[in-house]
Parts: structure tokens; C-alpha cells; sequence
């Protein structure tokens, strides 16, 4: 550390100690001995006029010269900066004309090539009280911690992956520049989301390290179509934010998107093979859809949501009814999340009829969500949300359980044996493991397969590939059901039909309604109804509401039928009920 005003140094002839001279050369040899094995610590030492008379090996690393090259030179032409240089000579002057010491700083000194060189600096002043007097400069080096320093700003406001502002940063400058169109009067700017789609599946099928490369190939190709004036931004994950600035209006927008978009339609290529990648686009401005940063990515996020359900591949512009859908979705999930953590999720279960001797063969379990005030929810409204959100497998997942619980609780019963048929999304289809799920938790409740079935719609059957047509094949060899719902709606392709593992189809109810008046629905009817049995497949009708509607299901040879006539949707305790009364209809 330096010396302290008034203090001497222990190594000048006859201080305080009484050493001799010759003791006091020992402790200068002992002096530079040390400072020599100081492998990381430069030290320079300097006469009164503040020529350089001595340089360890460190002082060469750290600042270029050797100490052939240093030796005689002085200090401010060698290593003080021009901007520093009077100041420097000065304090050296100070120190020896009135004993004001240079205090230790951190400081940037010049390297021999002419780069700043970071450093902590410390100074002590021997023989002092002499005419010889002699200034060492202790440097430690401090290019390590600023490059670490460096780098953790860097880290702050970059993305480390492509490059880009990250999130942080883009916040800030969007504040800036908010600020600065509210003092303008025609003020405006313009926040982009952009988020890739399908990026999962990418991600999923190639690997993080492909997907990680075409994000870095997407950054690339999107910041060669922007403007100087504008920020493009990482938001995270397959997310980017574009700011606008000085554009003309909602053309001068389109204009800039169409560019974007271009980009992405070229495709990006990675290890010779082109990927082609589409974008989702929501688009804020100010001040029309917000005043605050807040309120601009908010909107511009739920306007790229509102391009994600148009089909994805699209541009839409927030409106204030996107708000609303937005906040009626948020409503539902919190819903969902806390009825699946509550179990508070009820199945209503609706018989479906054998048409040739009116037995109840078999109920569907339907999903039912009650909002915090009892009101039942639709399922039409609850289930598209379920599946956005992601929670779909969850609520999968206790309606599984729930219903076989459900057919335990009947064992001993007049219900005992009755199959319930639960309804499948084609997102639980995506999930690998779904047959090996269904059958384990039948195993667990010692339930037979045959006591079991599963519904999904035409699309979702037709539409799946291999692995999931072989999870429906696994069930079905094993004994669960599985029944084609709506059929007639999708894809028809009664080619395909006879492929898939199915044991049944059902035909939707808008044939039926408009059969009675429409004899092209019922030319369909009786075509799906003949192929269906002529691939071995029973048939099932729904919406049965009249006697007429109940005549003419028979009449064309549907082999059961479910629907308000026979029975609504019931709670499961109403069910022995129901079969009571039927059972004394049926059978008087």
C-alpha cells in the first residue's frame, strides 16, 4: 500500500530504526528480490524526474515493453495516457515538493500498442528525505475482472444465443422511445410479436441443437429486412418483438411485415436441408392501443394469439374485442387450473339405447366445469381453452380415473357392467404413453378393457399418424372400445375407414335433425349405416329428441341411439335411478 503523508520509508539511510547503511542496501537487494518473484504484480520503479529505473517481467506482460526499452524513458511517455498526462506529472511533483502521496486508484494505463490496459494502481515513495528519492508503482491487472464485467452487462441486455437485445433492453428502449412520441404531437410507434409456429414440434422431432440453430438463422434473416431506426429483440424462446419507428402509417407497417415475411417464406437452410418456417404476427401502436409499455406488449401479445387462432401463418392488428376474448380465456384457464387442483370437475353420464330390445348397453361419460358461482360452463366453451392452454392432458388425465372409479362404485349394482366411453382430444392422442395409461389404470381398479371405451371425431382419428393409430390398435386388441364420433362431418374417406381400429361410429346428430325434411341427409345416413355395417362396425346415432326422430333410426337399421328422448346428462348418483325407471318402461 502507499505511504501515508509523514511517514518514511523503512529502507532510507539512518531512519528511525538505526539501521546502517549496509543493512539498509540488504533490505533494498531483499526489496527487488521480492517484487521480481512477483509473477502477477508489475512494478516500475522511477527517479525524482520521473525516469523509469527499474521494470519487472510482469510490468513487460502487462504493458508491452522490455525493460531494455524501458529503462531511462519516462513515465508519461511510455504508459500515461494524453488525457492524464499533465495531471500525472503533477501529483508526482506534489509528492515530492510537499509530501502529498498519489493514492491507490483503479486506473487505465496505455500499452505499448496503443490499447488501454485496466488496472488497480498503488504508489510508495523510498528514500524520500534525500536527494535520490525513488517512486515504485505497484499495477495489478484488472482486464480479467473488467472482461467478466463486461461480459455480465453484455449478458444483461443481449440475448447470448442469437445475438439480439434481449428482452430487458427492449423494454428500456421502448420506454425511451415512448417517452419521446408522447412529447410529439403526431407521435407514434408500432410493437410487433412475433412467435414461430409449430417451433415445438421442431424442437421436439430434431433436437434443441437444431432448434437452436434456426432461431439464430430466423434473427439473421429478420434483421436484414430492418431498418437502422427500428429493434428487433429476443423476447425468449420462438419469440421476437419488433419496435417500429417512423413509419407511414398502417401501410408503411404492411409494408415492413411483408418484408418479414418474405424472409420467412425463403426458408432457412441448416446441414444442406431447407426448413421452411412460418410466423405468427401481432401488432400494437401507440397511442391508439396503449400509453405504457405494459399496455403495448400486452396488446400486441394478445393480437398474436388472436393471428394463432386465425390458423397461425397471419397478421392481426389489436382491436379491443381481442382484449376481451383475451381476458374471457384467462377467466376459463384460472378456472380449469383451479378445478383440476380442487377436483371439483364432475362426469355427467348419458346411456346410449340398444334399438332392438331398449337395454341401456352403454353411457358417455361427459365433462362438466361449474364456474365460482355453481353455473355450469359449456363444454363447447371450456374444452378449446383446455386445449390451448395445455391443460387438456391434466384433464385427461382425471377423467381416466374418474371414470373408472366411477365403474367400481357401480359394481354390485344394476349398473354393474355397463361400459362408459370417455371422449379423447387428438392432443391426448400426441401423447405416446396414452395406451399403456388407459390400460394401467384399468389394472390398477381391476377392471376389465370391455367395461371401457374411447370416443374421438373423425379428424382426429383419420388425421393421426402411425404411432398414434398404434396406440388405438393396442387398446382395441386389448378390448376398449373405439367408436368414431361425428361422423360424416370430417373427412369421410370410407377407404381409410376400414384401416383404422374402430369398433363403432356414430353419426352426428345434424344428419338426424335434418333427415325428417332432407332425403339427400338421409340417403347419408343410410349409406354410412350400410358401409358401417358392412366393415363389421356397430352404429350409433345421436340427438334422438322425438318419437318420429326414435322411428326412423330404427327404420334404418341403427343399432343404438342416445339422445334427450331416452335421457339428458346425468350425475352418477342419478343413474340407478334412471335405469330403474326405464328398466319399468321397457319391461312392464
Amino acid at each position: 500500500m502507499p505511504y501515508k503523508h509523514g511517514l518514511k520509508s523503512p529502507l532510507i539511510p539512518g531512519d528511525a530504526d538505526g539501521e546502517s547503511p549496509s543493512s539498509t542496501n540488504k533490505s533494498e537487494q531483499n526489496f527487488y528480490e521480492l517484487i521480481e518473484s512477483l509473477p502477477m504484480v508489475a512494478v516500475q520503479g522511477y527517479n525524482r524526474k520521473r525516469q523509469v529505473i527499474y521494470w519487472n517481467d510482469a510490468s513487460r506482460r502487462l504493458y508491452g515493453y522490455t525493460r531494455e526499452e524501458a529503462e531511462g524513458q519516462l513515465l508519461e511517455d511510455l504508459i500515461i495516457p494524453d488525457d492524464i498526462r499533465e495531471g500525472v506529472i503533477n501529483a508526482h511533483q506534489n509528492w515530492l515538493d510537499s509530501n502529498i502521496s498519489i493514492p491507490a486508484e483503479e486506473i487505465e494505463l496505455k500499452h505499448k500498442n496503443g490499447h488501454l490496459v485496466p488496472v488497480y494502481s498503488s504508489h510508495v515513495m523510498i528514500k524520500q528525505d534525500t536527494g535520490d528519492c525513488e517512486m515504485f508503482c505497484i499495477d495489478i491487472s484488472l482486464q480479467e475482472q473488467k472482461k467478466a464485467k463486461e461480459r455480465l452487462h453484455w449478458l444483461a441486455s443481449f440475448d447470448d444465443l442469437t445475438q439480439l437485445p434481449n428482452r430487458r433492453l427492449m423494454e428500456v428502449e421502448l420506454s425511451a422511445r415512448l417517452a419521446e412520441a408522447q412529447r410529439r404531437p403526431n407521435g407514434e410507434l408500432a410493437v410487433v410479436f412475433i412467435d414461430l409456429d409449430n417451433f415445438k414440434l421442431i424442437n421436439d422431432t430434431l433436437g434443441h441443437h437444431y432448434g437452436d440453430q434456426l432461431l439464430r438463422a430466423v434473427a439473421e434473416g429478420l434483421k436484414t429486412v430492418t431498418r437502422s431506426c427500428d429493434l428487433l429483440s429476443r423476447f425468449g424462446g420462438d419469440e421476437f418483438v419488433l419496435l417500429l419507428f417512423d413509419f407511414d402509417g398502417p401501410e408503411g407497417i404492411h409494408e415492413l411485415l411483408r418484408r418479414l415475411t418474405t424472409v420467412l417464406d425463403q426458408g432457412f437452410v441448416l446441414d444442406e436441408v431447407c426448413y421452411q418456417v412460418t410466423a405468427s404476427f401481432g401488432v400494437s401502436l401507440f397511442p391508439n392501443d396503449g400509453a405504457t409499455v405494459a399496455e403495448l406488449m400486452g396488446n400486441a401479445d394478445a393480437a398474436m394469439y388472436q393471428a394463432k387462432d386465425k390458423g397461425k401463418n397471419s397478421i392481426c392488428f389489436y382491436t379491443s374485442d381481442i382484449n376481451d376474448r383475451l381476458l374471457h380465456y384467462q377467466r376459463i384457464t384460472a378456472l380449469l387450473r383451479s378445478a383440476v387442483a380442487s377436483g371439483s370437475l364432475q362426469l355427467h353420464f348419458q346411456p346410449q339405447i340398444d334399438l332392438n330390445d331398449g337395454e341401456m348397453r352403454s353411457c358417455e361419460a361427459l365433462l362438466r366445469c361449474f364456474d365460482e358461482n355453481s353455473q355450469a360452463v359449456p363444454p363447447d366453451v371450456f374444452i378449446p381453452v383446455a386445449e390451448k392452454s395445455g391443460l387438456i392432458n391434466r384433464i385427461g388425465d382425471w377423467v381416466i380415473e374418474a371414470a373408472c372409479k366411477q365403474l367400481v362404485a357401480w359394481k354390485g349394482t344394476a349398473l354393474e357392467g355397463v361400459r362408459v366411453d370417455i371422449n379423447l382430444s387428438g392432443k391426448q392422442l400426441t401423447n405416446q404413453h396414452l395406451a399403456d395409461q388407459i390400460l394401467q389404470t384399468l389394472h390398477n381398479h381391476d377392471l376389465p378393457p370391455s367395461q371401457f371405451g374411447v370416443e374421438l371425431t373423425e379428424n382426429e382419428v383419420i388425421g393421426g399418424d402411425e404411432e398414434q393409430i398404434g396406440q388405438l390398435e393396442r387398446l382395441k386388441n386389448a378390448g376398449v372400445h373405439i367408436s368414431i364420433d361425428d361422423f360424416g362431418t370430417g373427412y369421410s374417406s370410407l377407404v381409410y375407414l376400414r384401416k383404422l381400429p374402430v369398433c363403432s361410429l356414430k353419426i352426428d346428430r345434424s344428419f338426424l335433425h335434418h333427415a325428417m325434411e332432407n332425403d339427400s341427409d338421409m340417403a347419408i345416413m343410410q349409406a354410412i349405416i350400410t358401409v358401417g355395417h358392412s366393415l363389421g362396425l356397430s352404429v350409433v346415432v345421436e340427438g334422438v329428441e322425438t318419437t318420429e326422430q326414435d322411428k326412423l333410426v330404427k327404420m334404418l337399421g341403427c343399432d343404438l341411439a342416445q339422445g334427450f328422448l331416452y335421457a339428458r346428462p346425468m350425475p352418477a348418483d342419478l343413474m340407478p335411478s334412471y335405469l330403474t325407471d326405464m328398466v319399468r318402461i321397457t319391461k312392464p
